[in-house]
């Protein structure tokens, strides 16, 4: 099978909360004339980004071609989930004519690209291209070290400044193996630190990349469909910081669930989590919550003190309950104290 006729994959990175599932909804609305099929990879046992997706289910993506990878991080689970979820999408009825991974926010884009060339699946499928989605915020004011050896060297100069931590390096590993960067949320950020976004990205990144803002996920499908870069053949070009080992199992990162009853007042709920992340550290807050007297779901996606609630739905026959997935890093989730600032709120 030659590359013309082997099925294109565009894979989706980027840090938690970037964008990622906004930027594949909107593809789904517009996807070139093609049939997609979409593999969602979530961190946590709630499976709202694939909800997301579902929701925007069409004839150009029905339901059946939109899956979700939930027993861990994409890039630590190849053999048993990713390569049969492959498998299983190019042996539907009707063949994808095109397939978006969206990577969980902890996952190295390079064991992903390797296994692309897996004998089982390696005649039928090319990386199209990897797209990295960067919070132009979060990026602009300096949350990600653009160079592991400047953020130690800055450890040995003032032992009040972190060592170089585990989120450097997945960053740094989306912007290497990236063959285009989306600065999300540009309308968040203002000129200078648009600027310095740029400027960090340049630095990680080992080849010139095309960085382009992104505002509410809306980017020509032209642009980011058809980069012919058939990335799995190209790994040399894509150094990660883990190269020379198999140990990428993210082991820094933990999450738990938290189960609460009705909630009265989401504002309380709101003013909660932003505590969570100024006071504990707190990456990721993700889930559903139940309001009382409301019939409706309310969503509820958070970004470090970034928080966005929405009801998304009526609860219908679904049992009414408060479920939320919390991500740290992880010597900084303690689990009885987020449960506590958590159930406080209710």
């Amino acid at each position: 099978m030659s590359d013309l006729t082997k099925i294109p994959v565009t894979v989706i990175t980027g840090f938690l909360g970037s964008g990622k599932t906004t930027l594949i909804s909107k593809m789904m609305q517009n996807p070139q004339g093609k049939r997609l099929a979409v593999l969602v990879n979530e961190f946590g046992d709630v499976g709202v980004d694939g909800d997301i997706l579902k929701s925007c289910a069409d004839e150009n993506c029905p339901l059946e071609n939109i899956v979700e990878l939930a027993n861990g991080c994409i890039c630590c689970t190849v053999a048993d989930d990713f390569i049969p979820t492959i498998e299983a999408l190019m042996a539907l009825p009707e063949q994808p004519e095109h397939i978006v991974i969206e990577t969980s926010g902890l996952a190295l884009p390079k064991p992903l690209l390797k296994a692309f060339n897996w004998p089982a699946i390696k005649s039928r499928i090319t990386v199209d291209g990897v797209i990295a989605v960067a919070d132009a915020e979060a990026v602009g004011a300096g949350r990600f070290a653009p160079d592991v050896a400047a953020v130690d060297a800055q450890r040995l100069a003032d032992d009040s400044l972190d060592h170089e931590t585990p989120l450097a390096e997945v960053f740094n590993d989306q912007i290497t193996c990236a063959d285009l960067v989306l600065l999300s949320k540009a309308d968040l950020a203002d000129e200078s630190l648009k600027a310095r976004a740029r400027t960090a990205i340049t630095e990680v990144a080992t080849k010139t990349l095309p960085i382009l803002d992104m505002t509410n996920g809306d980017v020509d499908p032209r642009v980011i469909l058809g980069l012919n870069a058939a990335a799995e053949d190209d790994l040399d070009a894509r150094p990660s910081c883990h190269d020379g080992s198999d140990d990428h199992e993210h082991d820094d990162f933990n999450s738990i669930i938290v189960d609460l009853p009705e909630i009265s007042d989401p504002a309380r709920l709101e003013a909660a989590i932003i505590d969570l992340a100024n006071k504990h550290h707190i990456l990721r807050v993700k889930g559903y919550v139940a309001v009382a007297g409301k019939p409706m779901r309310l969503l509820l996606q958070a970004v470090n003190s970034r928080v966005q609630m929405q009801y998304d739905k009526a609860w219908g026959q679904s049992p009414r309950e408060s479920r939320l997935v919390v991500i740290a890093e992880h010597h900084d989730l303690d689990a009885p104290a987020v449960n506590l600032i958590l159930a406080e709120a209710c």
